[in-house]
């Protein structure tokens, strides 16, 4: 990479998402409308930063021209996996599993009868 920022370098700009491109992108032309108003009021101490600003935009609009026509790999989001938990078995008391069979003895009676 010629000029421009370190950290907007092609290589870091793939493992971007999409959105932190917009916002990378939103902050780079923040970044250039100040270095330009600085530059009309006599205040600007390194007019290279316009040029490298400028690059990392355009670096940033490639990529994302890049992903929209199918040249460059989007990358895929990581989420932490999700903890399935398991169903236990409703436990049951000694009065349940009467209470449960009860019924199937009475009718049982009652057939016999």
């Amino acid at each position: 990479m010629a000029i421009g920022s370190k950290e907007l370098a092609p290589v870091e700009l793939d493992t971007y998402e999409d959105e932190r491109l917009v916002d990378e992108l939103k902050k780079a032309k923040e970044e250039l409308f100040n270095l330009r108003f600085q530059s009309a009021t006599g205040q600007l101490e390194s007019h290279g930063r316009i040029r490298a600003v400028k690059r990392d935009i355009a670096r940033i609009y490639t990529v994302i021209r890049e992903r929209e026509l199918g040249l460059r790999a989007t990358p895929v989001a990581v989420e932490a996996p999700v903890k399935v938990a398991k169903k236990a078995a409703p436990k049951t008391t000694k009065k349940a599993d009467d209470a449960a069979s009860a019924p199937a003895d009475v009718e049982a009676e009652t057939k016999e009868a």
